[in-house]
């Protein structure tokens, strides 16, 4: 859909079309619903799989897994999927499933606002206006770049970006590179690019754990047999996540247990640092899985080479000419690139969304995300997020989390035509509850106790990232819309904001 049209409604907008927004449009066509909309600020499908094409970025979850259950890809060329095949798939499986007509690119939200008069949501958008009966938010928490504030870097004269929003129209090579972080996208992006550069100066404030990558081609035999028997891939997938589930009772409830893991990590790292000295200051302070553990055989062999510099610190100044650590060294810089991850906890669209009293999310959360079963706010009448607080995984695939709250979001918009209601909104007192119950569970797990300073944590100190239990517990209580959680009505509308719907089907 390329077109925009200002003062269109629908029944359900989707805002996003990474996984979980295609995915809910699927599930929004397969039920009979046609009369939705995706709004996709980018210019094509995949989400951060869109966006993401730094230099050797790929999933580190194995591929088989990292899809959604309803569209198997016996395809896959390795065992852990680079961004290009990743991003094709989902495209491909948008196509096929018929909901491109449904997306509108170039589409970005700009505010939303509950009109309680009306029962409905108005929408502000780069396009135009939009409202909608419900809206069904799949931003995605790795979507907003998180760039520091670092004094003087708006006086260098080199090229900056992030990672996320890698500019391939700079050549890199020859040059010399500052980059700002030792996390996923690095520990994939530094190993192709230093081969490269004169002279890559890498800023780390706290060294990642890397374990081994398995890593491998997916043979033709091999996609050959899932394309003639697709039960066979099923099989594999069946293994591959309940291998990742067997590190639940490690990282959730006897963090003690990863020291078979920290092992594994030691070895690996003393097998590709000789330097004693060196593998010392590369060696974390802190338990393993505290911060996501990072697969990855080139990266020790890559940050060792003759023209990578490591400072032990962060960046703490730039200058025209080059970037300043903290022992106060100028180091020459051409190019500064930010590896420095994501707003996740102070997601940008929480301050664009205005619920039922006119605030926004963001003011409500208090810099603590909260929501029911990681989906529903109290407050925010007929809206679902996917992914959101409390969804996020420190080891297995998040696409099973999003499949999980799509059946849940389905089931409720069954729930509600099956009694008549056109307004839905989770109980405060049921969401206080479940959030009380979760949290109290954070403090022993190794996200909590395990010494370091992550991303899952927000302001305030409380992780609100992560789901701290099995998924296949989360799939459990999502399995089912639990109406007597939620406050259903049906109220009349005025005559000017009753929209022609299609059949719920």
């Amino acid at each position: 859909m390329n077109e925009n049209r200002a003062g269109d409604h629908f029944r359900v907008v989707v805002i996003g079309a990474g996984f979980g927004g295609v995915g809910t449009a699927i599930k929004l066509k397969q039920s009979g619903i046609e009369d939705f909309a995706v709004l996709e600020r980018d210019s094509g499908i995949g989400g951060t799989w869109w966006a993401n094409t730094y230099p050797g970025c790929q999933c580190d979850i194995p591929s088989h897994l990292y899809s959604f259950s309803f569209a198997p890809n016996p395809s896959w060329t390795r065992t852990y999927a680079p961004q290009a095949e990743i991003q094709r798939y989902i495209a491909d499986v948008a196509e096929r499933e018929g909901i491109v007509p449904h997306i509108r690119f170039g589409c970005e939200l700009q505010g939303a606002e509950w009109d309680e008069d009306a029962g409905l949501w108005r929408l502000a958008t780069s396009t135009g206006a939009v409202t909608a009966e419900l809206v069904v938010a799949a931003p995605g928490p790795l979507a907003e770049p998180s760039v520091p504030a670092i004094p003087g870097l708006d006086s260098f004269a080199g090229d900056v970006f992030h990672t996320a929003r890698w500019n391939h129209d700079i050549d890199l090579a020859g040059r010399r590179v500052a980059v700002v972080g030792t996390g996923a996208s690095a520990i994939q992006a530094v190993p192709r690019i230093q081969p490269q550069v004169d002279r890559l100066t890498l800023f780390q404030r706290t060294p990642p754990w890397v374990m081994p990558h398995g890593e491998r081609p997916i043979t033709a035999a091999e996609r050959f047999l899932y394309r003639r028997v697709p039960a066979l891939q099923r099989l594999v997938r069946s293994g591959v996540y309940w291998s990742r589930e067997a590190l639940v009772p490690a990282l959730v409830h006897r963090p003690g247990l990863t020291k078979v893991i920290e092992r594994i990590a030691r070895r690996h790292l003393a097998a590709q640092v000789a330097d004693p000295v060196l593998r010392e200051r590369l060696t974390p302070d802190y338990t393993i899985g505290c911060k996501r553990i990072l697969p990855s055989n080139d990266w020790y062999p890559a940050i060792t080479q003759p023209n990578v510099d490591i400072v032990f610190g962060g960046l703490e100044e730039v200058r025209p000419d080059g970037v300043v650590g903290p022992d106060g060294t100028l180091r020459p810089a051409d190019a500064i690139v930010f590896a420095t991850g994501f707003h996740v906890t102070d997601m940008p669209l929480a301050k664009l969304v205005r619920g039922r009293d006119g605030s926004t999310l963001h003011e409500l959360w208090h810099g603590t995300p909260q929501a029911y079963r990681g989906a529903a706010m109290a407050g925010f009448p007929n809206m679902f997020w996917l992914v959101g607080p409390n969804t996020g995984l420190g080891h297995n695939s998040i696409v099973f989390m999003i499949e999980s709250q799509l059946a849940y979001v389905m089931d409720a918009l069954r729930t509600m035509e099956a009694v008549g209601a056109n307004r839905i909104e989770v109980r405060p007192e049921a969401q206080a509850a479940y959030n009380e119950r979760l949290q109290a569970r954070m403090p022993g797990t190794v996200w909590n106790s395990g010494g370091c300073a992550s991303w899952y944590i927000d302001e305030n100190g409380a992780n609100s990232t992560i789901w701290p239990d099995f998924t296949w517990r989360f799939r459990q209580e999502t399995r089912r819309f639990d109406p007597a959680s939620y406050t259903l009505a049906s109220t009349p509308r005025p005559a000017a904001a009753e929209p022609a719907l299609a059949p719920a089907g």
